[in-house]
């Protein structure tokens, strides 16, 4: 026992998942860790396209994530390196310095994840082809079996970065618990979405980059589309995210844990879809939000 005692760690996590209501097995994978030693918070979850023609993306969807976690938490422990060096010597000046290639190594990472999910779809194929023999397109093997969609997050105490490809949600709430969607396109108008299945799919990731200043966000959350697809509007929706952090400080964040699943399941009777959510929300201590809604599904 060396009677330090470590610093409490910024975020509380929320993680859930329930299958859809006629689903087999729910084909979505999801991620919420805290990383470099608690300063950083990664979040992800992947929605595996499920349809006959996807039959393996479950596989797809747990292989997005074991890959954009491992990519992102390299990143996260980058960007917590660049604020220690500006701790250290008193000086913000290097950690500005640092954004030019933390945005850079942002940019690049939908590729290294893709490129390290194709590897593994890949391998996988040619030891277990999906239709008896290995099948190419023009541009290389045909991956349509393990499609997945990707939506990222990586928070830090001086960044917020978010990646998607493909449906799903990412919600910020801002220092009042306004919510606000920084990737989101409007309304889906079909079942067609980008894959990490489709050649150089990584052209088709979206980012969202945001340095923190004087206050941060409150809350991130990420969710599948079944989700949002369960309510009748995109207001909803955001109701429902900024409820979610009313709860959290109104019951406490354990309590919320313990009620997520009902909250997602509710959800999924509407949307027939699997659901799931993940989370990260500033620690109890902080300054509440002013909004105090109750999740409305």
């Amino acid at each position: 026992m060396t009677g330090v005692v470590a610093p409490a760690e910024p975020w509380e996590l929320l993680k859930g998942e329930v299958k859809g209501a006629a689903k087999k097995y729910s084909q979505d994978r999801c991620a919420a860790r805290h990383v470099a030693g608690g300063r950083a918070v990664v979040l992800a979850v992947a929605d595996g396209h499920g349809s006959a023609p996807h039959f393996r993306s479950d596989l797809g969807a747990r292989w997005a994530i074991d890959e954009f976690t491992a990519c992102a938490q390299e990143f996260a422990a980058a960007a917590v390196r660049f604020d220690d060096e500006a701790e250290q010597h008193d000086d913000h000046s290097p950690w500005w310095n640092s954004l030019a290639e933390l945005r850079a190594e942002a940019r690049r990472l939908p590729q290294l994840v893709a490129h390290r999910w194709y590897e593994r779809a890949t391998l996988h194929d040619c030891n277990s082809p999906a239709h008896g023999a290995p099948r190419h397109t023009t541009r290389g093997p045909d991956l349509t079996a393990y499609g997945s969609t990707l939506v990222g997050a990586v928070l830090t105490r001086r960044l917020l970065v978010c990646w998607q490809l493909g449906d799903g949600d990412v919600v910020v709430l801002d220092a009042a618990g306004t919510p606000y969607t920084p990737l989101y396109t409007g309304p889906d108008l079909g079942d067609e979405t980008d894959s990490l299945c489709a050649p150089e799919s990584w052209h088709r990731a979206r980012c969202h980059w945001q340095p923190l200043t004087s206050e941060g966000p409150s809350g991130v959350l990420l969710s599948t589309d079944g989700l949002s697809k369960s309510f009748t509007d995109h207001q909803g929706f955001l109701d429902f995210a900024a409820g979610v952090q009313g709860r959290a400080h109104e019951l406490g964040m354990p309590v919320v844990r313990s009620r997520l699943t009902e909250w997602l399941s509710h959800a999924a009777q509407y949307s027939g879809d699997d659901t799931t959510l993940v989370g990260a929300f500033e620690a109890a201590g902080s300054a509440a939000p002013r909004r105090n809604d109750a999740p409305h599904t």
